[in-house]
């Protein structure tokens, strides 16, 4: 090895690449070194810093975020008009304390086919005593019976994004509507 940069014997040397040196074989560069202790010195950083995910606010990731708080439902027993086609009716009422099990349904006390009539409310839809073939039973379907799986109460609350959906009714009424002539200024 002729290196002009190399003092003494250069046997059993090799030049640092990055720093220009001489160092003996087997011997690190010394900017390994360094970058190790970097990495070192930001892993342990890292570690202790809580990490944040936008989506979570200010609370850690490894934390539980608290829940909002719920906001009273209405009370009102007046129906809504669907946000989209086929959606679930909500609930216009409260149902605090009502008990839905594999053993009871507080629901059906009212909106069971055979006490709808009693009680005024509206009575579960024929989709819910049908089985997954299309076959009717004689009782809900298992696979409608816990309400809540579909069905919420009303909330009078600003709605999280924008909706732009129109009834199929009103798709119908203005295709059907004359034209309105155009307005003379």
């Amino acid at each position: 090895m002729n290196d002009p940069h190399a003092r003494g014997n250069n046997k059993g040397a090799a030049r640092c690449p990055l720093r220009g040196r001489t160092r003996p074989l087997g011997r690190p560069c010394g900017t390994g070194l360094t970058a190790l202790a970097a990495l070192l010195v930001c892993s342990v950083a890292f570690a202790q810093s809580p990490n944040f995910d936008a989506m979570r606010g200010r609370t850690p990731v490894a934390d539980e975020t608290k829940p909002p708080l719920l906001t009273n439902p209405e009370n009102k027993d007046l129906r809504r008009e669907r946000a989209y086609s086929m959606q679930p009716p909500t609930i216009p009422h409260k149902i605090d304390n009502y008990q839905v099990d594999l053993h009871v349904n507080a629901c059906l006390g009212c909106h069971s086919r055979g006490r709808a009539a009693v009680t005024q409310a509206v009575a579960v839809s024929v989709s819910h005593y049908m089985d997954r073939d299309g076959n009717f039973l004689a009782e809900i379907s298992p696979r409608r019976y816990f309400c809540e799986q579909c069905h919420v109460t009303q909330v009078d609350a600003k709605p999280l994004v924008g909706n732009r959906f129109v009834d199929v009714d009103e798709v119908i009424k203005q295709a059907v509507a004359p034209a309105k002539p155009p307005v003379k200024k």
